[in-house]
């Protein structure tokens, strides 16, 4: 009984120590990594940021929540030489054809749309992922619109963006992205802009 009873403990001691040498390597991986996945990250929201909006020497940035609830946007407003020249919305819709989809959007004083720019998203090669600027001209369509006035919803929903082909959903779900955007910025920022001159931070 007693060599079994020891036989027992050493596996006890073997699967510790084995759990304990795993857990210290992922959180040592984990250490290595997190740094230059955050410097990434941020890299590429500084660089969307550039492409949505105007020259500007600084930024402000605040988050609101969208009319319609879940999680908040972030707003970043854009300023040269203490003027601003535009706000740039990271914002998201859960109705791509493979989950969340993320984008900047550019807005000016009033709504109108200066340009989108595709951040992340899971969607099928060749065919959803033509919403990504390197992959097709596709979202240039929503330049100069203005939510307020024009219909963003693709053509198929009566609206003025054409649909990307085979790939209607994916098409739906950006232009929900940039309404919840529009919206957002409408609710909490516009009325600002046009009472005060600029938002107030």
């Amino acid at each position: 009984m007693a060599k079994k009873e020891s036989t027992f403990l050493n596996m006890v001691v073997t699967l510790f120590l084995v759990t304990a040498a795993a857990s210290f390597t992922l959180a040592t991986v984990y250490n290595l990594t997190a740094e230059p996945i955050a410097q990434a990250r941020e890299a590429k929201r500084q660089f969307a940021i550039g492409q949505v909006v105007p020259e500007f020497d600084h930024l402000e940035s605040r988050k609101f929540l969208p009319p319609g609830g879940g999680d908040s946007l972030e707003f970043n407003f854009a300023y040269l030489n203490n003027e601003l020249v535009g706000v740039a919305v990271n914002t998201w819709t859960n109705r791509g054809y493979s989950g969340r989809i993320t984008a900047m959007v550019g807005f000016k004083h009033d709504g109108t749309i200066i340009d989108v720019f595709t951040l992340n998203h899971a969607e099928t090669p060749g065919l959803g992922d033509k919403i990504e600027k390197g992959k097709s001209d596709w979202s240039n369509q929503y330049r100069g619109l203005n939510p307020a006035a024009d219909n963003i919803r693709i053509r198929q929903d009566n609206g003025q963006i054409d649909a990307i082909t085979a790939a209607t959903i994916t098409a739906r779900a950006f232009s929900d992205a940039v309404q919840r955007a529009h919206d957002t910025f409408a609710e909490n920022v516009m009325s600002q802009i046009k009472t005060e001159g600029e938002p107030v931070l």
